[in-house]
């Protein structure tokens, strides 16, 4: 399945709102709560020997949903959001990662 399958299929499983405030806030509201979940899964799997790694799998897969459901919201293709990332990471570090290049990084904080 490619991006732009997973995304027309997150639709049709997605409800509808009138109100489209209250669906742009239970997408994003439902991406934090489901990114809280993976956080837990990963805590409780490496601190407390409680493997979870298969519900992390399953939360892993609910974020998703939800950032297929903000792209759809606002009408972006998911593949094209995928490839812009992408563009993104080469030109920050063309070379893979490094701390060097990390640390060079001057890119804006979007929660400022």
């Amino acid at each position: 399945m490619n991006p732009s399958q997973y995304q027309k299929f997150c639709k049709k499983t997605a409800k509808k709102f009138k109100n489209k405030e209250k669906e742009i806030l239970t997408w994003g509201l439902g991406i934090a709560g489901e990114a809280g979940d993976v956080a837990g899964c990963i805590k409780k799997t490496f601190s407390h020997g409680d493997d979870q790694k298969k519900g992390l799998r399953e939360n892993l897969g609910d974020t998703m949903w939800y950032i297929a459901m903000i792209c759809s919201f606002f009408g972006w293709n998911l593949g094209d959001v995928m490839k812009e990332n992408i563009k993104k990471l080469k030109k920050r570090h063309p070379k893979g990662f490094s701390n060097k290049t990390a640390k060079k990084d001057k890119r804006r904080d979007w929660n400022e």
